[in-house]
């Protein structure tokens, strides 16, 4: 789970490098979506991408079952006062800040990447990804629900990305700490760099 954990957001920090481009004007958001539409490179990488995330997934609800199972009884009130703020909210609530992504990546996909990369691979004629970037997200509603899912990516990735390396073995208690505040850094660069398209699609 830690492997796709970091592979995926891998991805999240190349998918939102790509969007940034859009504060540079249609031509260079254009450019840009018409070179991931058309690279075969990156045309294999979609379902290593689609496995990537139902093996996350699924491994999640895995571990979560397992975990259940090893620990039946839920812990005394007192003991949820301990932890670390923020990170130990996430890190107990994990599962549901992934129904949340799940549900809005479904969203997400089913209104931009069917409507330009999945045209593209069928041959047919792509949307306008400026077009249709700028008039979806400039309505006030939906720019407001999708900051609310960049929040919900930052609790997931604020605990999950310093979480990987820890399972992946690096777990030295002068690490730990440094982990931590890496994670932190990371997981709100990316949810800056993901609000600050739908701030500008809402008010440029």
């Amino acid at each position: 789970m830690s492997v796709t954990g970091l592979f995926l957001i891998l991805f999240l920090t190349l998918h939102v490098t790509a969007n940034l481009t859009i504060l540079a004007g249609p031509e260079a958001y254009r450019a840009v979506t018409e070179f991931m539409g058309t690279n075969p490179f990156i045309q294999m990488m979609v379902p290593v991408l689609a496995l990537g995330f139902i093996v996350h997934i699924g491994y999640s609800f895995i571990i979560t079952l397992r975990n259940r199972k090893m620990r039946p009884v839920a812990y005394a009130a007192g003991n949820r006062s301990r932890g670390l703020g923020t990170d130990y909210w996430a890190a107990r609530n994990m599962l549901v800040l992934g129904f949340i992504i799940l549900g809005f990546l479904i969203l997400h996909l089913s209104h931009f990447w069917t409507k330009m990369q999945w045209q593209q691979i069928l041959g047919g004629e792509a949307q306008d990804g400026y077009t249709l970037v700028k008039e979806y997200l400039s309505t006030p509603w939906i720019g407001a629900c999708y900051i609310l899912w960049f929040m919900s990516l930052w609790f997931h990735i604020n605990h999950g990305f310093w979480s990987a390396f820890q399972t992946l073995g690096l777990n030295n208690q002068n690490l730990l700490p440094v982990l931590r505040k890496v994670s932190f850094v990371y997981s709100t660069l990316l949810f800056a760099g993901f609000t600050l398209i739908v701030v500008w699609c809402l008010f440029f």
